[in-house]
């Protein structure tokens, strides 16, 4: 990773924690401070996976029941993680406030104590490690770029970090989808913000935490946000390099320094928090697809061929005396235009980088074959 940043990465990997994320330190350390009777009871928590995967862990080897509400848009892997790992899992709201009230409900009802996911002082302190554990481990390091969606890692890092060596700059990452610890800086104060689609899921709080922005704010250096296709990217890069897989939040520090958000840090010792790998197997495939489209490696345009015998034959060997090699194509006849003799044929190519589409289109022109670009 540091050839392609400029600066000396060190990644924090705690999406090989044993419930693939950083949550567990948290919610280990939260579960622990519980009275005998709290214990015994139970907890319950409202959550989109990490955290309830977490909890379920801990739960279990601590001999603690625990019950998790997930918003409908939590990501399977993570509802079938904390299922497997013993919890009791209830899929209720179309956002984390109805999951929430649910939660709440119940945790009235039954008498379980509600852990909260990233805004609990116990769970804020217990991420703290996690700065503790860089200080020791990167002795000389200038930056710590982490993730930042409720708040409580980025706290938790910043109070850890800042008590210890004030010279280290702390940034937050957030994805342009989320952007509640820029809002809430701006108003000072933690601000609601509507939920919108990210690959960064783990980042999709309502907003940041007060108890975590009491910390942050003051502490942190910087907050910057990156777009989604620099995250699909980021996580491209891990599994290409470094053989890692991980999810959308944690591929957001990667994906600020790719984007050139960060020059500041070239030649710099920097730790990017790698918090998390838990990806839905599907959505990993369409992000490496979206990944290889950015670098010009899958192509997609339609050409016009001939419909009778040899057009596409022509056609697939100007592609191939190119050294493209053809994933898909697709006849449309409907659409082609008054022409019964043509056809559209929507090619999906494998190709080496965007010089090489463009000799491809060029090639493709020569050979009487017009390209309309589709991505």
């Amino acid at each position: 990773m540091s050839e392609i940043t400029g600066a000396r990465i060190y990644c924090k990997l705690d999406n090989l924690q044993r419930t693939g994320s950083f949550k567990e330190r948290g919610a280990r350390n939260a579960l622990l401070r519980l009275t005998r009777d709290q214990q015994k009871r139970g907890v319950i928590a409202a959550s989109a996976g990490n955290h309830a995967a977490a909890l379920a862990y801990h739960g279990q080897l601590l001999g603690i029941p625990v019950t998790v509400v997930m918003p409908d848009y939590a990501p399977l892997i993570k509802t079938s993680t904390s299922k497997r790992l013993g919890a009791r899992v209830i899929v209720k709201g179309r956002d984390f406030t109805e999951a929430r009230a649910e939660a709440d409900r119940l945790a009235t009802e039954e008498g379980l104590a509600y852990i909260h996911g990233f805004d609990a002082p116990d769970i804020i302190a217990g991420q703290g490690t996690i700065g503790l554990e860089i200080l020791e481990q990167v002795k000389n390091a200038d930056a710590i770029v982490c993730p930042v969606g409720g708040g409580g890692l980025l706290a938790g890092l910043c109070l850890a970090v800042k008590s210890m060596r004030k010279k280290i700059r702390i940034i937050g990452v957030e994805s342009t989808a989320t952007g509640n610890l820029t809002a809430a800086l701006k108003a000072r104060r933690p601000v609601l913000r509507p939920r919108r689609p990210t690959l960064a899921d783990g980042l999709a709080t309502l907003t940041v935490g007060p108890n975590a922005f009491s910390l942050i704010r003051g502490r942190v250096d910087r907050v910057v946000q990156v777009g989604e296709d620099w995250i699909a990217l980021a996580i491209l890069r891990f599994v290409e390099r470094d053989k890692i897989v991980i999810e959308g939040a944690a591929a957001t520090p990667l994906a600020a320094m790719m984007a050139g958000l960060l020059p500041e840090l070239k030649g710099k010792r920097v730790v990017l928090v790698t918090c998390g790998g838990n990806i839905d197997p599907a959505i990993l495939s369409r992000v490496i697809e979206k990944g290889l489209v950015h670098d010009g490696r899958l192509t997609r345009f339609t050409v016009v061929i001939s419909d009778r015998p040899g057009g596409l034959a022509e056609l697939t060997r100007v592609i191939a005396a190119r050294g493209a090699s053809i994933k898909d194509i697709e006849h449309d006849r409907a659409f082609s235009g008054p022409d019964v003799s043509a056809v559209n044929a929507v090619c999906t190519v494998e190709t080496r980088d965007h010089a090489h589409i463009r000799e491809l289109h060029r090639a493709l022109r020569r050979h009487g074959f017009p390209v309309l670009v589709l991505g």
